[in-house]
């Protein structure tokens, strides 16, 4: 069914999106994926999901406990349109972030020093990986620390205690996506999972999207019935 809805789509979308959908999805991964936990600068927040989309990662996750993740669109360039944003605002928004993606086979990263930490070169990478960043002021939290598989650190010659935030994702990534490129894991994304990506970016850039796709779907059910 999806295949035949992406063909509806690309029947109406330019060949220069198409050419530019098939190409990006192609370099798609769910194999890495970011956590940010109670970020409140805007610029922060906004510039982290601008890096996601540059390295390839479809996945972030906002952890709002007292600060709302919110996107400044002039750093963002864009990026919201084809990233996938989850926010999580419950009571507990940081046990449910990290439990909902031990569900889904992540190990938790957490980036923060700790005694028992590893270099990014030591991070096992056949398992899906979640990678937990926090505020520059206070760092990961407890809950992070204590449901953490691993902890690294980003090596630092200075007399600055930390990177800001967005830098420490964009180092983090562009070493983790290299390693993942070179040592030949199976990281990016299957043809099912492309096409249901594509599905989704189509609607992003067509007038009520959502609604013509519903509208596809339905038509292709009847036709086939």
């Amino acid at each position: 069914m999806d295949k035949l809805v992406l063909e509806e789509f690309y029947g109406i979308i330019s060949e220069n999106k198409i050419d530019m959908f098939n190409e990006i999805a192609a370099k798609r991964t769910n194999h890495l994926t970011v956590v940010l936990e109670n970020i409140y600068q805007e610029h922060n927040a906004s510039a982290v999901l601008r890096t996601c989309d540059c390295f390839g990662i479809q996945q972030l996750h906002a952890i709002e406990k007292n600060n709302k993740y919110q996107v400044q669109r002039d750093i963002a360039r864009g990026a919201g349109r084809w990233v996938d944003l989850t926010n999580y605002t419950s009571e507990t928004p940081t046990m449910d972030c990290l439990n909902e993606l031990k569900k889904k086979g992540y190990t938790i990263v957490a980036t923060t020093p700790h005694e028992k930490e590893i270099s990014l070169n030591e991070l096992p990478l056949n398992n899906k990986i979640a990678l937990v960043f926090g505020t520059e002021g206070e760092g990961i939290s407890d809950q992070v620390k204590a449901q953490a598989d691993h902890f690294v650190k980003i090596p630092m010659y200075g007399f600055t205690e930390s990177f800001n935030v967005s830098v420490s994702v964009a180092l983090t990534l562009q070493h983790l996506r290299n390693r993942l490129e070179t040592e030949k894991v199976d990281f990016l994304m299957n043809d099912e999972e492309q096409t249901k990506l594509k599905i989704k970016w189509c609607t992003k850039i067509i007038r009520d999207g959502q609604k013509l796709e519903e509208e596809i779907r339905r038509r292709l059910l009847l036709k086939n019935k």
